[in-house]
């Protein structure tokens, strides 16, 4: 990489930690404003605590932390905190793929039965046709399938959800629409492990955690625990910042299981932006790289509200990242969400700009504004002033959760103590979904509880109709909804529960 002289220095007090120097005389003044804008602005947001990077050509011009590790606790957020950076990760799978392209151990469309034989997909021309490309595009046409390992109790391994997927019907057809599916991404990684000859976490921390100096950074969330200066995540449950548990993303980790800080993730947004070099070391060769970036399928913009306010003339996904355009110029952009914990990267790679984001608090849309942000302060928009990003954002989804406040206040209205439509005793049997396994619900002493496969969901409180909820009383525990479908006779035909739909196989089982 190349190394631009500094016009002057300015240190700057980053929580107890100096700043790294900054770019130049002219740029301190923009720097110190939007160190007082980041920190406005997560007041604002209520986040408990966040780090934010800036890079400008091959230097790190800006990194601090705002905040706290934990609320209600003093210990400071720096930009040496460690935070889940989620489905960010995704782009090291890539770079790990890519090197061993460079090697001639893999081809981006070589099949992936090729090296897993056993493979199959619910669409058998799928199944012969799928690519690496294919695992790396979210164009399989397969619908999300976190419930594979989103539940700690019920996770499965790697080999065994893919054995699942067969069973898993596609939402359209193969290659013609882009569907998030974090599972194909560790299918990726299992790749990776397959063809170095190492598992994906050791090939990613020697190939390029350790090449590009990012000791910060770890590739299991299982690593991160007990560690020092590690963020807790938070969420807004009922209107009420809390600390909630650490989600293990393990068993799918290529997809997103590394924990890092802003300052190590400054020198991965270097790397990207020199070209895949660190130094005068090159990792990816430039064509390969060059795939890495290009756009591949259209993306839906509604995955982003703040693009309603950015209206990029393009937004697609490539390998890892998605590619839009803003303000006339090409970004490279991922997010990473996860319970309590929300990241984003933004790359403006013909300015040679980067901003990384971190905070733990769940889906702290603060971030999308904070790119931008920076982005107005190296490319400043051509007509009027540049967007106060963080206050029209934050309008934004106020409106739309007050919206959508609304329509679940106007519809609980109508179904207020509407009672069920069957007895109890009716709603008790079993359920099954083949990719994922069995919901037992019993009847026990006038009261219904659940179970889904190893986890325990817990007694049932009745709420409207067929609906039912899970009695928590542990706040971090998450309200597990559930949804009984009538089958016209006067029994139930169906359940429908995180997201998916049990269908009922035996008759109802009684009282116990």
């Amino acid at each position: 990489m190349r190394r631009h002289m500094l016009l002057a220095r300015t240190v700057m007090t980053v929580a107890c930690s100096a700043l790294p120097a900054m770019a130049s005389a002219q740029q301190a003044p923009a720097l110190a404003a939007l160190d007082k804008y980041v920190a406005k602005a997560a007041r604002d947001w209520r986040i408990p605590g966040m780090a934010i990077a800036v890079v400008k050509d091959d230097s790190l011009v800006f990194a601090k932390g705002y905040g706290v590790i934990e609320m209600g606790k003093p210990a400071p957020a720096n930009e040496h905190t460690r935070f889940a950076i989620g489905s960010t990760t995704k782009a090291m799978t890539v770079a790990s793929l890519a090197m061993l392209v460079d090697e001639g151990k893999l081809k981006w469309d070589d099949r992936v039965i090729d090296y897993f034989p056993d493979f199959q997909l619910y669409d058998p021309y799928a199944t012969r046709e799928l690519t690496v490309r294919d695992l790396l595009t979210h164009r399989t046409g397969l619908p999300g399938t976190d419930l594979l390992w989103a539940l700690p109790e019920n996770q499965y391994s790697l080999p065994e959800m893919m054995r699942r997927l067969r069973y898993v019907k596609p939402l359209s057809s193969f290659r013609s629409q882009w569907e998030y599916q974090n599972v194909m991404y560790a299918i990726a990684g299992g790749l990776v492990a397959k063809i170095s000859g190492m598992p994906w976490e050791t090939f990613v921390r020697t190939r390029i955690f350790a090449p590009l100096g990012m000791n910060e950074s770890v590739p299991l969330v299982s690593e991160v625990i007990g560690k020092p200066n590690v963020a807790v995540p938070h969420d807004d449950v009922h209107d009420t910042v809390r600390v909630v548990r650490v989600r293990t993303t393990d068993a799918i980790a290529p997809a997103g299981s590394v924990w890092s800080s802003v300052s190590d993730m400054s020198k991965w947004m270097r790397f990207m932006l020199d070209s895949g070099r660190v130094g005068d070391k090159r990792l990816i060769k430039p064509a390969t790289f060059r795939e890495i970036v290009a756009p591949e399928i259209r993306a839906p913009e509604s995955q982003y509200p703040a693009l309603e306010l950015a209206q990029p003339k393009l937004f697609t996904y490539a390998l890892g990242w998605f590619v839009e355009e803003y303000n006339g110029e090409t970004v490279w952009m991922h997010t990473g969400s996860i319970d309590g914990m929300c990241a984003i990267i933004a790359l403006m790679p013909s300015r040679r700009v980067g901003v990384y984001v971190l905070e733990n608090l769940d889906h702290a849309e603060l971030r999308h504004a904070l790119i931008y942000k920076v982005f107005d302060m190296y490319h400043p928009p051509a007509k009027g002033p540049a967007r106060d990003w963080s206050a029209d954002l934050k309008a934004l989804f106020e409106s739309k959760h007050a919206a959508a406040r609304k329509a679940v206040l106007a519809a609980q209205g109508k179904r207020t103590e509407a009672p069920a439509s069957m007895k109890l005793e009716e709603y008790a049997g079993t359920y099954v979904d083949y990719t994922y396994g069995t919901v037992e619900i019993t009847l026990r002493d006038s009261t219904l509880s659940a179970r889904f496969e190893k986890f325990d969901i817990g007694e049932l409180v009745h709420t409207t109709y067929d609906s039912f909820r899970s009695r928590k009383d542990d706040p971090m525990e998450r309200i597990t909804e559930l949804i009984f479908v009538p089958d016209g006779t006067g029994h139930v035909a169906s359940l429908e529960v995180f997201g998916a739909t049990f269908v009922r196989t035996t008759t109802r089982s009684g009282p116990e």
